[in-house]
């Protein structure tokens, strides 16, 4: 298939004007909640609906429990042609600002005909790939700023169960081509519509804003600084999610590479081949010429997210500290895995993921060691020191409560031993203070209209930046 072409380079693409993408960020209306995924579809079919030649619904695949998939192209209602912009919503369960912004922008499309002029090309946006990890997660949408109600009431997928992380691989000695159903109905899309520009919508749990890009725009990195800015939000400045990604710009980063995962981990001395699955929407979306981009907003803000005054502890002894923290983290939820794994009948999901993610915990912790020895010395920053923290806490957060979800589920049933009783006894107990730990470092609630108006504002910048990079003329600037 042939690639759209850019017609002149990034670096030559005309700077954007901030203030623009910042006022449609102040546009997305108040919500105190995360729609489900029926009620999600039913308002794009209720646009659908009052826009008949405007917005077409289109199946592009199937879930892995038989769900229909859905794409809602915004434009031309003919077959997609090469060029346009591709918006997916849901590629991880657990992150559903992307669901708000999929809606608000799909309604500002219909509802301003000078912003669809303005792009040019038609717009499809998927508004949840993945609806039976969404649904595992409802438990919390209503009350997202209850931290207790979403520790409690949280899934993400095993590693090889998600949509983002399960492309075809092949590299030295990795292999990997168990696509999923939804993962195919992406490709699917992404082979039709041959975009121009790719977003998938993440958000994380507590910090500050960051972003991953394709290539370098330096063009946008002011842009990309001043949305969270202006909507009071700091950026996240500190530890990268993984130590081999290039940092652009403070919290800009280039993509999440799984060949550049590979030799990192093989540099270490490690067996990358076995650590390594799936590669990601971006590198499939790469043989289009397509800019893709991620803007990652947190749930909770903590000021210590931007703060990059030296600390007093040296920055390889920060990441000791994780690296011990992770394993003993890995040590105490494996000992209940094992203790009552042998007893636990119900294949759950949460079962599914915990197994996957917990054997995880210790490879990481020495991962994390052996970077420690090769940092410079230096002291830590506090974003730096934070973002070791904050890590910790996730981890324990997310497979605590997906371990006591799969040990519930046998009490529910009524198919509990006494082992089991006594792991989910045991796990509760520690869990809670895991709860009280993590209270506090994560900072304080994000409105759900904040969070989502930056990643809304952010998406149209760095949209605007493919379309004049691909060549298109740069007519008068958007309303606001």
């Amino acid at each position: 298939m042939t690639a759209v072409p850019s017609k002149q380079p990034a670096s030559a693409v005309p700077s954007a004007d901030p203030a623009r993408w910042v006022r449609h960020g102040r546009t997305v209306p108040e919500t105190h909640a995360y729609p489900g995924v029926d009620e999600l579809l039913a308002s794009f079919r209720e646009l659908a609906s009052a826009h008949p030649g405007l917005v077409t619904e289109r199946r592009i695949g199937t879930s892995t429990l038989g769900e229909p998939l859905y794409s809602f192209t915004v434009g031309d209602g003919s077959e997609p042609e090469a060029g346009g912009y591709v918006v997916v919503g849901g590629v991880h369960p657990n992150e559903p600002v992307g669901a708000v912004t999929t809606l608000h922008l799909a309604t500002a499309l219909c509802r301003d005909p000078e912003l669809r002029g303005h792009f040019g090309g038609a717009w499809h946006l998927v508004p949840c790939i993945d609806p039976d990890g969404a649904r595992l997660n409802e438990g919390w949408f209503a009350t997202p700023t209850d931290k207790q109600n979403y520790g409690r009431h949280f899934y993400r997928p095993a590693g090889d169960r998600q949509v983002e992380w399960t492309f075809p691989f092949a590299y030295k000695k990795a292999w990997f081509d168990r696509v999923l159903p939804e993962t195919l109905a992406l490709m699917r899309l992404l082979d039709t519509a041959r975009p121009r520009f790719l977003t998938t919508l993440h958000n994380c749990e507590a910090g500050g804003v960051y972003y991953y890009m394709s290539q370098p725009a330096p063009e946008l990195y002011g842009v990309l600084a001043d949305i969270p800015t202006a909507l009071g939000i700091p950026l996240a400045t500190g530890e990268p999610e993984a130590a081999h990604i290039p940092l652009y710009a403070p919290a800009v980063y280039g993509c999440i590479d799984m060949k550049d995962a590979y030799d990192y981990l093989e540099g270490l001395g490690l067996d990358a081949a076995a650590k390594i699955g799936g590669s990601s929407s971006a590198a499939y979306a790469e043989r289009y010429g397509t800019f893709y981009f991620v803007t990652e907003v947190p749930h909770w803000s903590h000021p210590d997210a931007d703060d990059t005054s030296p600390t007093e502890e040296r920055y390889a002894d920060v990441v000791r500290r994780r690296a011990r923290d992770l394993a003993e983290t890995g040590t105490f939820l494996g000992g209940i895995l094992d203790a009552a794994g042998p007893d636990l009948t119900i294949p759950t999901p949460f079962l599914r993921a915990v197994r996957d993610f917990v054997p995880a915990l210790p490879e990481l912790a020495a991962t994390e060691a052996a970077r420690a020895d090769e940092l410079p010395d230096r002291p830590a920053t506090v974003a730096e020191a934070y973002g070791c923290e904050a890590g910790v806490h996730s981890f324990r957060i997310r497979f605590g409560s997906m371990l006591l979800r799969a040990l519930y589920a046998e009490l529910a049933a009524g198919t509990a031993t006494p082992e089991v009783r006594r792991c989910h006894r045991e796990l509760l107990a520690t869990y809670e203070t895991w709860e009280r730990a993590a209270d506090p470092a994560t900072g304080d609630p994000i409105p759900i209209a904040t969070l989502s108006g930056i990643q809304y504002a952010a998406l149209l910048a760095a949209a605007d930046h493919a379309r004049a990079a691909a060549g298109e003329e740069d007519p008068a600037a958007p309303s606001g």
